[in-house]
């Protein structure tokens, strides 16, 4: 076959930018099988998504304020640096939403009494009273999204018009939804030519909820009513949003009767919600992203997240619609560093795997789990992680499993985006073993069925050998992984004078057979062109 087609084996030659890239020798040998003949599944084409929040400059936790002007209210939507960043993509999805947005009003039309800011108030949902969305403001964040060619997917206000049940403690709220509010705020968007790609309900109101609850079938019969409203607001626009529900964490019964009283064709994607690390304050965080054993744990969620769509709602797919990692603002010198791209990659590929069409992080600004510094906008190490995975990984996602050695060694591959070949992602979790690793093709017309965790290959696979081969290893600056510099093949990445995001250059190997060598602590993307793969075809 050509994509393994025998040769002999000589040393590539590395480019970038005109110098070497230095590779050390010496590492510990793996090779890595991409069972190539078909994709165990398929993402959308905008799998990479950011969130903007709602939070104040006040809302703190652990004794801090991390969030300064990154709310959908006050963020400087002018910015050079912002813009250029989401320019960046070309298509980045932008879901707009978070915890206080069930105590929204929209400043438009008639079913609106005032239009308040939020303030402290330890007595009211989240500790916040209610807040306002003007439409100038509205008008200023779709220019925005018009200019950087944003996907916006919008989270809606779900507790208009309920009221708390009587019942003393509970949480619950009891009720059907007001969404009278809401279609005016789609009737003035329409009325603009404002393009929203999605239309979402609620925000972490499904099974036990986190300040306020909802029952599964009250949500059903309300996502009935939002997919209705949707459906005559827009006809004749030529334009049909997706609806999605309920933006919480999973919940198994909760989702399926949620999916049962809605109905088939009601819900577009079903969004959960992911916090797998914890707290913020939690002193092991740091550990936990090194730690593949526990890495491996929320793989169960997403694989039962696949069977409830699969099972309940196959009109549907799965989304995660938030994920920060740590809960409450994310970690202090943690969540914002290089470190965090351990897990988040590590997200991303695990849950394509399972079925997941997009993935939404907390935040693109705001908090410490940025995407985007808070105060100077500048990217953090993530921002270039999710970079590269939008740019190099398409839709097409293939299973690999990897010999027998070191737990520290994750991979995840799949079809290059809009280009030949295949994409690997490498991850070194060891922060002492090097990997010389080998990817090898698995031609097997009949694989074994997709486990739950990577597997060990079988063996018997060839060696992807010839063709162009191109690597961005991402590495800490100084190899110290709490760093906030990200070095790209030696090189460290920085904006430009203007606030221009930095070009992503690949090192080059010429007809590349030799193994793929990774550091500790390093992050690489291996883009294969020689690799033809079936189901990349």
């Amino acid at each position: 076959m050509a994509a393994q087609a025998a040769g002999t084996l000589f040393l590539c030659i590395l480019v970038l930018s005109g110098a070497p890239y230095a590779i050390a020798a010496g590492g510990e040998k793996a090779t890595v099988s991409v069972r190539a003949v078909t994709a165990i599944s398929h993402t959308d084409d905008d799998f990479i998504c950011a969130t903007l929040d709602w939070w104040p400059r006040d809302k703190c936790n652990y004794g801090m304020c991390p969030w300064h002007n990154s709310s959908i209210i006050n963020l400087d939507l002018y910015s050079p640096i912002l813009y250029n960043a989401v320019k960046a993509f070309n298509s980045l999805r932008i879901r707009l939403g978070g915890s206080l947005q069930d105590q929204i009003t929209y400043k438009v039309g008639k079913h609106y009494a005032d239009c308040p800011s939020f303030r402290r108030n330890d007595d009211r949902l989240f500790g916040f009273t209610d807040g306002c969305l003007a439409m100038n403001r509205w008008d200023e964040l779709n220019i925005f999204f018009r200019r950087t060619n944003t996907t916006v997917t919008f989270g809606l206000n779900a507790l208009r018009g309920r009221r708390k049940s009587a019942e003393n403690g509970s949480t619950l709220h009891v009720g059907g939804w007001d969404g009278r509010n809401a279609r005016d705020l789609m009737r003035y968007t329409v009325s603009k030519g404002y393009r929203v790609e999605s239309w979402e309900l609620g925000n972490e109101l499904c099974a036990g909820g986190v300040e306020a609850k909802v029952m599964a079938a009250q949500y059903g019969k309300d996502v009935l009513r939002l997919r209705k409203m949707v459906e005559k607001v827009y006809n004749g626009t030529g334009h049909l949003p997706k609806v999605l529900a309920p933006g919480g964490f999973y919940d198994g019964p909760w989702f399926s009767e949620m999916l049962r009283v809605s109905g088939p064709g009601v819900v577009d994607a079903v969004t959960h919600h992911i916090y797998n690390l914890g707290s913020g304050k939690d002193k092991e965080l740091i550990n936990k992203m090194q730690d593949p054993y526990y890495l491996d744990k929320v793989a169960q969620t997403f694989s039962d997240m696949e069977a409830t769509v699969r099972e309940s709602g196959p009109w549907s797919a799965a989304w995660v619609g938030e994920s920060g990692g740590a809960y409450n603002s994310g970690g202090k010198d943690v969540s914002d560093r290089f470190a965090n791209s351990f897990w988040y990659l590590d997200q991303l590929g695990m849950s394509a795997v399972f079925g997941t069409k997009v993935y939404c992080r907390q935040a693109l600004v705001g908090g410490n789990y940025c995407l985007l510094n808070t105060t100077t906008l500048a990217p953090n190490p993530d921002y270039y992680s999710a970079l590269l995975w939008h740019r190099l990984m398409g839709p097409g996602v293939l299973q690999t499993t990897a010999a027998a050695g070191s737990p520290y060694l994750r991979s995840y591959a799949h079809c290059s985006k809009k280009q030949p070949g295949v994409t690997v992602l490498l991850i070194n979790l060891s922060n002492s073993t090097a990997f010389d690793i080998t990817v090898a093709g698995d031609m097997d017309l009949h694989p074994p069925p997709r486990r739950l965790l990577q597997a060990e290959a079988g063996g018997g696979e060839a060696a992807v050998c010839g063709g162009r081969r191109e690597e961005y290893h991402l590495s800490p600056e100084g190899g110290d992984i709490q760093s906030q510099v990200v070095m790209l093949n030696g090189e460290p990445l920085a904006l430009g004078p203007c606030g221009q995001i930095p070009e992503l250059r690949p090192a080059i190997a010429i007809n590349g057979c030799t193994p793929v060598h990774v550091e500790p602590h390093s992050i690489a993307f291996v883009r294969f062109t020689g690799f033809k793969a079936p189901a990349c075809a």
